[in-house]
């Protein structure tokens, strides 16, 4: 087992030098979308598949603005299904009421009714995205989120790129999601995607009937910049991205400017986002752009993995028939790559991060990312492991979080009314039981990791006193599975004070916390078969989703709901909830469907 510093391995990077310059001040705009949920088809892979999509795109529409706009999107479900959207990374500062997650903030928008989110996006500049959170339609329900500096790109704190271009990384399934997701919350987990894409493409890797599929093409010209908005909107995989023959500036990471740095190779786990600058310096050509997805490496189940890629093609060389220059990719079950990526963040102080950090912790938590099952038959006693009489869960310290069948009342609801909140269970200090966490021989089923098994289901909930800064240790472990963790907390930065591979130990661990300048995530990927140290201020009133950004694990139940409570004063407290809520969302006949 070994643990490792923020504040050494940092490779070289670019320094920028940043002058003020007095601007006259722009004024904020109100930005309006319409998002139609409907379903269409689509052909790939020879096979027609009927998809959920906004406005007919795949992805969906950007949604493009300048920090401190205000944002309003109307919902219009032509879908079969209950939908919300959550702007993942938009922090919505005392507006956890459009933050979009059913039954935890809101009632979901029914098939043939109608929405408004409308939120602010103040202090916050970058690439974040926004996606539907409803059981795995965010694979084609999905689309990025720009947030300009309020005076322009001339603000930036890196230099100015000749082009901006998001990169969405993503799946394609052909198979009835609704189906997929019934398996796995049954304990099934025989459903896999058929492709990766970038940008909704699949690329020449795959074909149908030996006609390649199209791919994502990105044309330059020589000698110019381009900002790359990397998201990776994946259900199941981290993926490392790479273009042949050229090296990527990272500047920010989840709408957080970083210290910038220089690297061949991005990795990026569901949830995340990565800005990254990319000179066209290499001779005239064609490039290919890779995503690879990652897996853990036996004796973890090994799924199908599909890599993708587009082109990145120079003005000069259209109409040449040469070969494209394919890089040299990372093993599948290469996780040390990512392990450095992620440890190579450090943030960027500026206008927007000079809160210092803080010192001390008010509460400090030890949470345990593990699979358990439970009996099917409700009791506690049957027999575990690879048997028919259980079910497989991912759960926090033991406990699985579940949302009774009967409920009728978002918990943001109750919460605010006081009322309907006593069947919560307080997700624990840590877990019940110390072992030896990270032990492989833990990972198929067998006698060793049968008595870890038993979990328990419930409507798991954390509550913190306004202001509380809180300590986070993430641990992932070997019981059933050696994954890592993207953990995103909603309505929150954290700040990654360190990370490390096997078993976290405070005695050695806490003194490689960087204090200085730790990058701030609302995603943080927790290592294979290791931990991440989180600090955050919990000082957002209302009611956060804190989840594992990959599908089957948020499925299976790892999750939990931090409750921040209101504080003394008009601007630490929640508001009441918006008029939308009254006409639409506070019937208690509307009931989720899963």
């Amino acid at each position: 087992m070994k643990s490792w510093s923020f504040f050494s391995g940092i490779s070289a990077g670019v320094v920028f030098f940043f002058t003020a310059v007095a601007l006259p001040p722009v004024a904020a705009a109100v930005i309006e979308h319409t998002f139609v949920v409907s379903q269409m088809n689509m052909t790939h892979l020879c096979k027609e598949t009927l998809v959920t999509v906004v406005n007919g795109q795949l992805p969906g529409p950007a949604i493009d603005l300048r920090e401190g706009d205000s944002v309003a999107v109307h919902v219009i479900n032509k879908s079969p299904y209950n939908i919300t959207i959550h702007w993942h990374g938009v922090k919505q500062w005392l507006n956890c009421w459009y933050d979009g997650v059913p039954m935890i903030t809101q009632r979901p928008i029914l098939p043939n009714t109608e929405f408004t989110y409308r939120f602010n996006v103040s202090g916050q500049e970058g690439t974040l995205w926004w996606h539907a959170h409803v059981p795995l339609l965010r694979v084609t329900l999905h689309g990025a989120l720009i947030i300009r500096p309020r005076d322009g790109p001339s603000s930036y704190l890196f230099p100015k790129p000749d082009k901006e271009v998001p990169i969405i990384i993503g799946e394609w399934w052909d198979k009835n999601l609704t189906g997929v997701h019934m398996n796995m919350t049954n304990g099934f987990f025989d459903d896999f995607n058929s492709a990766s894409t970038i940008n909704g493409k699949l690329g020449d890797l795959f074909n149908c009937s030996g006609v390649p599929e199209d791919g994502f093409m990105l044309d330059v010209e020589a000698g110019r910049t381009y900002l790359l908005r990397v998201i990776n909107a994946a259900l199941f995989n981290e993926y490392y991205l790479k273009i042949a023959g050229h090296k990527f500036t990272v500047v920010s990471a989840d709408a957080n400017y970083v210290n910038p740095y220089t690297t061949d190779t991005i990795a990026i786990a569901p949830g995340e986002t990565v800005d990254a600058l990319v000179v066209a310096d290499a001779p005239p050509g064609r490039y290919y752009m890779v995503a690879l997805p990652n897996q853990a490496p036996p004796p973890n189940t090994q799924t199908p993995e599909y890599t993708t890629r587009g082109m990145v093609q120079y003005s000069s060389n259209h109409g040449k028939d040469d070969v494209p220059v394919v890089p040299e990719m990372p093993d599948e079950h290469d996780s040390i790559t990512s392990f450095y990526f992620h440890g190579n963040l450090t943030s960027l102080r500026h206008r927007q991060s000079s809160t210092p950090v803080p010192v001390e912790a008010d509460e400090s938590l030890f949470v345990l990312l593990s699979l358990g099952s439970i009996c099917r038959n409700g009791g506690e006693s049957c027999k575990r492991g690879d048997s028919k009489e259980s079910r497989i869960l991912a759960n926090m310290n033991n406990v699985s979080f579940h949302l009774p069948a009967a409920t009728a009342t978002p918990i943001l609801e109750a919460h605010y009314y006081h009322n309907g909140m006593d069947d919560t269970l307080q997700l624990p200090d840590g877990p019940p039981v110390m072992f030896n966490f990270t032990d492989r021989e833990l990972i198929p089923f067998g006698p060793k990791e049968m008595h870890l098994e038993p979990t328990s289901r419930a409507k798991l909930v954390r509550r913190f006193p306004q202001g509380t800064t809180v300590d986070v240790v993430f641990q992932s472990t070997g019981v059933l599975q050696g994954d890592s963790n993207p953990m995103h907390l909603h309505g929150h930065d954290m700040l990654v004070l360190a990370q490390g591979l096997g078993n976290y130990d405070a005695a050695r661990d806490v003194a490689t916390y960087n204090l200085v300048n730790p990058p701030r995530k609302n995603t943080v990927l927790v290592p294979n078969l290791g931990w991440a140290a989180v600090r955050f201020v919990a000082d957002n009133p209302g009611v956060w989703y804190m989840h594992c950004h990959y599908e089957f694990h948020l499925s299976m139940g790892m999750a939990a709901v931090f409750i921040v409570a209101d504080g003394p004063t008009e601007d630490t407290s929640l508001p009441p909830p918006p008029v939308e809520f009254s006409t639409y969302g506070f019937d208690n006949n509307l009931i989720m469907s899963n």
